[in-house]
């Protein structure tokens, strides 16, 4: 089992950027593919971005393609979400997520995927 702790959220203008990390304990970030998931007000969760387990692969929604990039470091057991051009429809709660150990499954995008969750952490982009 993992515990996932979300960090870096904040208000900043349309245009600037914000780092999320995403803090692992109970067992490494590596053992797992890792993404995050973000919920706006009146609207489902969506995805955002993914990590495979291995670290090699990557994958992101459309909406945030270019603008964001997820990485890991081990040695931190962190998950980061770097968001660049941060864009007023960016404005969600941000959520980390792990899939199961051995789930290799190549869906990332589905958040019935992800079994560990982490509390969130809000994102306000103003206009």
């Amino acid at each position: 089992q993992v515990l996932l702790v979300e960090s870096g959220g904040g208000l900043v203008q349309a245009g600037g950027s914000l780092r999320l990390s995403c803090a692992a304990s109970g067992r490494t970030v590596s053992s797992y593919a890792m993404g995050w998931f973000r919920q706006a007000p009146g609207k489902e969760r969506e995805f955002v971005a993914a990590i495979s387990q291995s670290g090699f692969n990557t994958y992101y929604a459309d909406s945030v393609k270019g603008r964001f990039t997820i990485y890991r470091d081990n040695a931190k057991n962190t998950v980061y979400l770097q968001m660049n051009s941060l864009k007023p429809e960016d404005t969600a709660v941000y959520y980390c997520a792990a899939k199961a150990v051995g789930n290799y499954s190549p869906i990332y995008s589905n958040h019935h995927e992800y079994i560990y969750w982490g509390q969130g952490t809000q994102v306000t982009v103003s206009s």
